[in-house]
């Protein structure tokens, strides 16, 4: 079922399907898309986040649809990055140290195939990249990280409301229990790769 959240909005950020010039995309699934994305926010090199859905049979599916875990989608995000601030690499260095890799098809209370930990790769490279880091990740679990590699399918943009829901809604329940939490763990973590300007 479908956690309540309470519609915000903002003027959004449309995306073209490519990034810009000498930039990177990278798209990845780790449980609900407002964790990873309140992370990335802050992560230095990132240029922006938005949270989308991928990985599905349905063309321009709604939240709800994707809620009851019938059109296949993934909730993602989509990061545009700079490789000359950060890389690929650390990107998802990150991303393993903020979601569990090991538990198949759920975050915690997040149950279902929309909450799957996913890699969606642009480039060979992002691939072989990928594949290097679920191996050293393995020496950090204790159980078989479960995280699908798979080439990029086609992304949809998620509704407005989604948009940077951590930043407008803080003191929201899911927020204060789940993506707080996960912010806190990576402002530790990765202190050195924290956007200077991050509040």
């Amino acid at each position: 079922m479908c956690r309540e959240r309470t519609r915000t909005c903002r003027y959004a950020n449309h995306w073209g399907s490519q990034p810009a010039p000498g930039h990177e995309f990278a798209t990845l699934g780790g449980g609900c898309f407002w964790c990873l994305e309140a992370v990335f926010e802050e992560v230095d090199g990132v240029v922006d986040v938005e949270s989308g859905y991928s990985g599905g049979a349905v063309g321009n599916p709604t939240y709800r649809q994707v809620c009851e875990g019938d059109t296949g989608h993934a909730e993602v995000v989509r990061i545009e990055f700079d490789p000359a601030r950060i890389s690929y690499r650390e990107i998802l260095e990150v991303f393993f140290a903020v979601h569990d890799p090991t538990t198949l098809n759920r975050q915690g209370n997040d149950v279902g195939t929309q909450y799957r930990s996913v890699i969606f790769f642009h480039t060979p490279e992002q691939q072989r990249v990928a594949s290097e880091v679920i191996v050293q990740a393995r020496s950090a679990w204790e159980r078989e990280i479960v995280t699908q590699v798979e080439p990029a399918p086609a992304y949809f943009r998620a509704e407005d409301y989604h948009q940077e829901y951590f930043r407008h809604n803080p003191t929201q329940g899911y927020c204060m229990l789940v993506v707080a939490p996960k912010l806190e763990k990576f402002r530790k973590t990765f202190a050195r790769k924290r956007r200077t300007a991050a509040v």
